[in-house]
């Protein structure tokens, strides 16, 4: 069954709740976990004149390890075996959820867990969502769990039958 899960965080509480999921899915299916944290820099930042992104990138990848510091702390707890990754945008067009993509192939993930904050209407419009870029792109199962407590939505044949909610 699913021996690679990666699982995307940022943490909110969503991407909480998809750390518990995927947490609970690694160890009963004795998977290794991949935390994912991906550093975005939004690419507005590059066209103000004197701008100097260190500091945000700096703020950025120090959120990222305590993230990640956190994760593992969890997936030790739970007796759950991987390792963390932090990655980042850049410049060419990779947005996160591009980055979450690439980062699932280079893991050879059988499935992605990713939390989904369910906007619609014109929130969902302006604020736009990772979660749906990536369900469009994604070329593996996907487990998304709502930020609302509500069953997870699945994408792939094999995601329907397989992904249990989390208890």
């Amino acid at each position: 069954m699913y021996q690679q899960i990666l699982v995307a965080v940022e943490g909110s509480e969503t991407s909480t709740r998809a750390l518990d999921a995927a947490l609970q899915f690694a160890h009963d299916a004795g998977a290794k976990l991949q935390p994912l944290f991906v550093v975005d820099v939004p690419l507005l930042v590059y066209d103000l004149p004197g701008s100097d992104l260190t500091h945000a990138r700096n703020a950025l990848l120090e959120q990222g390890r305590h993230v990640m510091d956190d994760a593992v702390a969890s997936m030790k707890r739970a007796g759950v075996q991987g390792t963390p990754r932090i990655v980042e945008t850049d410049l060419a067009g990779n947005d996160i959820a591009h980055c979450i993509l690439r980062a699932a192939s280079e893991f050879k993930a059988d499935v992605v867990v990713m939390g989904t904050h369910g906007r619609r209407g014109f929130r969902r419009l302006v604020l736009g969502s990772v979660a749906e870029r990536f369900l469009r792109i994604a070329q593996c199962p996907v487990l998304m769990i709502s930020a609302h407590g509500g069953k997870p939505v699945t994408s792939g044949a094999q995601a329907t039958e397989s992904i249990k909610e989390p208890s």
